[in-house]
């Protein structure tokens, strides 16, 4: 589930933003207490914890400001081809036939396969708009700061994966039952018009099925997976893809 500190964040940087009435009066380091105090304003009943997860997808676009409040921060990325993607948002559509959801504006955008998917494709959309977030700290400066995980990898070895994830945030592992993982919020699904968005299964497993995308949007969307080539980037990678020979350098750190 996404916590609001992101949308609150966002909204008080819009308060004080070049042109406003109160840009000109509040200084750098003013904004800067003010940020972060809405951070430990929201977590103060957490004020005894050494480690918080929030969980947000603008975080990968936000990293300079998180770097700044909090030199220790990390983000956690679990990617997944985006065509699969797309087909699990298209399967919870059609499964409220009677229901015109909240991801679409209006009927042009809802109108077909073609266009609920192209639309949630636009980069300020459901789907897009954390592709291209989390492109661009991929190959941004704070990339060291990433760790990208790999779904199909996740729920096909989680005891493996999770391991190297406790790794990467420097926090001794815990015991996980990969087979009672339940969730569900219903309450946050139905204002948005899709019920069973957010519905787990009880057991962590890779489930094969048959795409319901049209071939050629399947393959379109296939393509944009860049995590796969990371010869670029400086990020932290955990996938059972093979890795492409690239020069190491000291910086460069890569789980397998």
């Amino acid at each position: 589930m996404t916590s609001p500190v992101g949308a609150l964040m966002s909204g008080m940087l819009q308060q004080f933003a070049a042109g406003t009435e109160y840009g000109s009066i509040i200084t750098q380091e003013q904004r800067r207490r003010l940020v972060r105090g809405l951070f430990d304003a929201y977590y103060a009943d957490q004020a005894g914890k050494s480690v918080i997860f929030d969980t947000n997808r603008m975080w990968s676009a936000k990293l300079p400001a998180l770097v700044d409040l909090f030199p220790g921060a990390k983000v956690i990325a679990c990617v997944r081809n985006v065509a699969w993607i797309m087909d699990s948002l298209e399967r919870r559509y059609r499964a409220n036939p009677y229901e015109l959801t909240r991801l679409f504006n209006d009927d042009i955008e809802r109108n077909t396969v073609y266009s609920r998917v192209d639309t949630l494709a636009q980069r300020n959309r459901l789907v897009g708009y954390p592709w291209a977030a989390l492109k661009e700290a991929f190959y941004g400066e704070h990339a060291e700061r990433l760790l990208v995980v790999d779904y199909d990898l996740l729920v096909q070895a989680p005891g493996k994966v999770i391991p190297l994830i406790y790794q990467f945030v420097g926090e001794p592992e815990a015991e996980h039952d990969f087979s009672n993982v339940q969730y569900d919020a219903p309450e946050f699904d139905a204002p948005l018009g899709v019920h069973g968005l957010h519905k787990v299964r009880p057991e962590v497993r890779l489930e094969q099925r048959r795409t319901i995308l049209p071939p050629d949007l399947f393959e379109q969307y296939s393509a944009l997976s860049f995590w796969k080539n990371h010869s670029a980037s400086r990020s932290n990678v955990i996938s059972a893809l093979p890795t492409p020979p690239r020069p190491q350098s000291p910086e460069s750190k890569e789980a397998s």
